[in-house]
């Protein structure tokens, strides 16, 4: 049974077989919590997911959840990491009945061998497939073995227990009485060699080896096979159990004391871990303003303490008066014809009572310490109440502090904004590739970027209740409006801007529209049509004019999201918003410049929600070609 100094050799059977029932399993992630202590995730078939807690030399099983691993993991948890992360575990087996658990782990064309030790002090080696030492946590060299990297590992070659012939020649062999010989020699352990004995109906202190090992054996396949198939784990006071061995005492009679599994059963058994008592009883974390007004009342408090000490130290100095103005006078006068190594060398022989109060020499500052129930630096050419001005000096100086800390808490300072948790990151559909928005009255308004997207606007998504929208310059974005709209101006702006007019540095341009079946592609005789351009026959509907601008926004409600388009529309829909009007500043840096100012104008926790939403890309993606200026945010 597991007690609290650490788990049986059935314990780990039972721990064994509770695993080896979740096979497929493989390795995920290891953390070292402790110097003992290591955690291994492990997924399983079905996205099943498993946390396996390893205490070196103590216990390991299956537990809900992981103490929080440290910052930087551990050396050794690295290793393992690098060595088994991802691969999978191929058999999962107990040494005989020792306390040695050891997972068969196949990755890539390799097999390692992860053994964990849970007798004396424990240990966690990586071995590989012919059980070489790669790393061990812990490096022992023992009488009979060394556990250290490029030594073999090695395990007893006998199984007392494993079959009938065994236990017959170790109870032969063993001059004990039967349950003791089952308790040591066996490894089953005081209880459950009581509880064999009971089983096979014999006298628990006959001699072993007059036993017969026949029901001996019987009762202890039974034993395995109980622990193996039909345990149920239950705890006391001192023990954990795999199965019910008396079933009508005090400690099993209580249902809250059962379990459906044996990790469960340990997990609620075995007292916390250093880390895991650090999960539950680590303090909230102060918000900034709690945590400067607790650094300034524990500055205060030291100033405070600072000026009480140092104003005992000036009352002692008055107190001592006459001492502290002998010794002054004394050692002033002697410091004129002698070296203060002559001085402190006399002084050490003198055995009256005021030279016995200097404990300390200072000759690099002609001073010395004396002990009058304070300890007191005196310079020795300077009077009493220079001495004491010091002092005063000391004081003054933290009074000061302790003025300005009062001050600055009395500050009042204005109140954080409320911290967005709503915010939720727009879904891209099928359009966003492409430059797009929304006009006023809910119409989608696309524009290719590049001579390949206006070739696809065109042929793939161009129906025949749309309206085909084009600059009437060289080099504009095709426009494709998807419906009918009554904010044409906002159309005709947006193409006007995606065009060749904003790079050639133009304010305005002329824009018309033409119906789906007016475009081709197809060139009458002579006529070339290149890629991404296209032929409109029939009568166009011209928009003269056409001022250039483009609006950048951050839109957070009901969807957070850059956007881009017409300033009339962008401004009504953002919670910031630029303008841009053709200029000086090449793309990449206009689209910096306005990432900038976005994030001016939020609050630094919607900044941290924000981060994969506002950024330079998302930016850049609605900046025209060309050069740009900035018009701020109005």
């Amino acid at each position: 049974m597991a007690t609290a100094q650490g788990m049986s050799g059935i314990d780990v059977r039972a721990v064994t077989n509770e695993l080896c029932d979740k096979l497929p399993l493989w390795i995920d992630k290891v953390y070292q919590f402790e110097t003992r202590t290591l955690g291994i995730r492990l997924n399983g078939e079905d996205h099943a997911k498993y946390q396996m807690l390893i205490e070196a030399g103590r216990r390991v099983h299956l537990v809900k959840n992981f103490p929080p691993p440290p910052k930087n993991p551990p050396q050794f948890a690295m290793l393992l990491r690098k060595y088994i992360s991802g691969g999978k575990v191929l058999a999962i087996r107990q040494h005989g009945l020792e306390r040695i658990l050891v997972f068969d782990i196949g990755k890539g064309t390799l097999t390692y061998r992860l053994i964990i030790e849970l007798f004396d002090e424990g240990n966690v080696i990586l071995t590989d497939e012919s059980y070489r030492i790669i790393k061990p946590l812990r490096h022992h060299r023992f009488k009979d073995r060394d556990v250290v990297p490029d030594a073999v590992y090695t395990m007893s070659s006998t199984d007392p227990t494993g079959s009938f012939e065994n236990l017959a020649a170790t109870l032969a062999g063993d001059d004990r009485d039967l349950v003791r010989a089952l308790a040591i020699a066996g490894m089953l352990g005081g209880t459950y060699a009581e509880y064999v004995c009971r089983t096979a109906g014999v006298d628990k202190a006959m001699p072993a080896s007059k036993a017969d090992p026949g029901p001996v054996f019987a009762a202890i396949r039974s034993l395995f096979d109980r622990v193996q198939h039909t345990g149920q784990p239950v705890i006391s006071v001192t023990s954990c159990e795999p199965v019910v061995l008396d079933e009508g005492s005090e400690n099993t009679s209580n249902d809250k004391n059962r379990f459906s599994g044996f990790s469960e059963a340990l997990e609620a058994f075995y007292p916390m871990t250093k880390a895991e008592k650090v999960r539950i009883t680590s303090k909230p974390k102060l918000s900034e303003e709690e945590r400067i007004h607790k650094y300034q009342e524990t500055a205060i408090k030291k100033f405070d303490d600072k000026i009480k000490k140092t104003e005992e130290i000036v009352a002692a100095i008055y107190e001592h008066y006459p001492v502290v103005s002998q010794i002054i006078s004394s050692l002033d006068a002697a410091s004129k014809h002698l070296s203060w190594q002559e001085i402190e060398h006399r002084l050490r022989g003198n055995s009256s009572a005021d030279v016995k109060r200097i404990v300390a020499f200072y000759p690099d500052e002609a001073a010395v310490e004396l002990d009058i129930g304070k300890k007191v630096k005196i310079f020795v050419h300077e009077s009493i109440e220079q001495n004491a001005g010091r002092y005063y000096d000391v004081i003054k100086k933290f009074k000061r502090k302790k003025e300005g800390a009062l001050a600055a808490m009395k500050t009042i300072k204005p109140k954080k904004k409320i911290i967005r948790h709503d915010i939720i990151p727009m879904k891209k559909l099928w359009y966003h590739r492409f430059r797009w928005f929304v006009t006023s009255d809910g119409i989608v308004v696309l524009g290719g970027r590049d001579a390949s997207q206006n070739e696809e606007l065109v042929k793939k998504y161009m129906a025949g209740g749309d309206l085909f929208v084009h600059a009437d310059v060289h080099g504009a974005s095709v426009v494709i409006v998807k419906g009918k709209t009554g904010r044409m101006d906002e159309v005709a702006q947006f193409a006007a801007s995606y065009s060749g007019a904003w790079r050639s540095g133009h304010f305005s341009a002329d824009v018309y529209s033409a119906q789906p079946n007016q475009v081709s592609k197809t060139p009458q005789a002579g006529e070339f049509v290149v890629r991404g351009s296209f032929i409109v026959r029939g009568e166009r509907t011209y928009y003269r004019n056409i001022p250039l601008a483009v609006g950048i926004g951050l839109v957070l409600e009901p969807q957070a999201a850059v956007i881009g388009g017409p300033p009339v529309v962008i401004r009504s829909r953002t919670k910031v918003f630029a303008e841009l009007k053709p200029g000086q500043y090449e793309p990449n840096d206009v689209a910096k410049k306005v990432l900038r100012l976005l994030r001016q104008n939020i609050t630094p926790d919607e900044e941290k929600l924000l981060k994969g939403v506002l950024n330079t890309e998302a930016v850049a993606a609605f900046v025209p070609p060309g050069g740009s200026d900035i018009l701020g945010i109005p």
